[in-house]
């Protein structure tokens, strides 16, 4: 079996430039680690990672533990986070929390037992044991999407890294409120989740921007899951004044409320516009075509891989919030025509509903003939 003396011939370097490249501990110049990357190959050698880790107390690994991993949001992320890892040699070990805080906190431990030299984590809506068993083993982390802002004075603080949630839910309000929708409905996320109460702030913001009073009837939760979303369309389209418009605060809630519609005989946009937070694959091939806020999944994860390799290098910094920008992707659900992204028609009030639309524009970037120019 090859030696890492055999590279070091191979590669006409000494053995400590083949550790530095293969163990990334110190830069080495870009032609010196291709040849040691090629007598790698072609000498067929294996590290020895476990050899590495007794010496080093680092296993060049990270553990992620994201609730959903086949919701295609965490998917892109997951995907983020693998590339990032990867280009700077680490592994990852990955985990379901399930979003229950009790297997959250036992997820957690399992990984930190397998000895990851750091962690991603999306945190559940009560993660308080989760944060405790991270701050008491010190171990390197960083809370993906969902944020944590207020556990108290000495409550232990952590890197994150998320989308922006609130401006992005405004403006989507916005845009339907500029259609001329006068009652809009939010099916909300699980509560407790920072992102749910960041787009209900957001739904709000939007609302009073236009002008339009609050009321609570029209936000109702769809605990972040497609069945949920369902009840939750279902109440809303229940009311003596349902709502002519719907915001859905996540892609599974997307399609629960897309469901409910379609049983209670409702055509998107003819008879309810309809706009949602998170893009998705398929997104563009609903009829109608959905609009909405497309966070940057594979970034988010990239980042969160960045933030973490910088907390390995610097304990003591300071913990740290980044927030992503999010796209508006502007398509035909919220009842805009496909041609120029104006109002297709009048919102149809039901009866013993006022609010007709004056059909007055609400200029968007982005819309369907603008990313046809593109």
């Amino acid at each position: 079996m090859p030696t890492m003396a055999d590279v070091a011939r191979g590669a006409g370097v000494s053995v400590a430039t083949v550790s530095h490249v293969l163990n990334g501990t110190r830069p080495v110049l870009a032609h010196t680690r291709q040849a040691v990357l090629d007598a790698v190959e072609e000498l067929g050698y294996t590290h020895n990672t476990l050899a590495r880790s007794l010496v080093t107390s680092r296993t060049r690994s990270i553990g992620l533990a994201v609730s959903a991993i086949s919701n295609p949001y965490f998917t892109e992320i997951l995907q983020g986070v693998e590339a990032a890892a990867l280009q700077h040699g680490y592994g990852l070990l990955i985990a379901d929390p399930h979003d229950d805080p009790a297997h959250e906190r036992k997820v957690v431990q399992l990984l930190h037992e397998r000895r990851v030299d750091g962690m991603i984590v999306a945190p559940s809506a009560d993660p308080r044991e989760l944060l405790a068993y991270l701050a008491r083993h010190a171990v390197p982390t960083v809370l993906l999407d969902r944020v944590i802002d207020d556990l108290g004075d000495n409550a232990p603080r952590f890197d994150q890294v998320c989308a922006e949630n609130t401006g992005p839910t405004a403006r989507l309000v916005a845009h339907l409120a500029g259609l001329g929708h006068r009652r809009i409905g939010l099916v909300a996320g699980l509560t407790g989740l920072s992102t749910t109460s960041e787009r209900v702030t957001g739904y709000r913001q939007g609302l009073a921007a236009a002008g339009l009073p609050l009321d609570d009837a029209l936000v109702v939760p769809g605990n972040s899951e497609s069945a949920g979303a369902g009840r939750a369309t279902a109440a809303l389209m229940a009311l003596d004044a349902p709502p002519t418009a719907l915001v859905t605060a996540n892609n599974a809630m997307t399609i629960g409320a897309l469901r409910a519609l379609r049983e209670h005989g409702l055509s998107v946009p003819d008879d309810i516009a309809l706009c949602c937070f998170d893009d998705f694959a398929w997104a563009d091939l609903f009829s109608p075509r959905l609009t909405a806020v497309a966070q940057p999944g594979r970034e988010i994860g990239a980042e969160a891989v960045r933030v973490l390799l910088e907390r390995l290098a610097t304990p003591d910094r300071a913990p740290r919030t980044v927030r992503l920008p999010c796209a508006f992707v502007h398509r035909t659900s919220c009842g805009c025509q496909e041609e120029d992204g104006r109002a297709a028609a009048a919102v149809r009030a039901r009866p013993g509903q006022s609010g007709q639309s004056d059909q007055s524009e609400y200029p968007e970037e982005g819309t369907s003939r603008d990313r046809r120019r593109r």
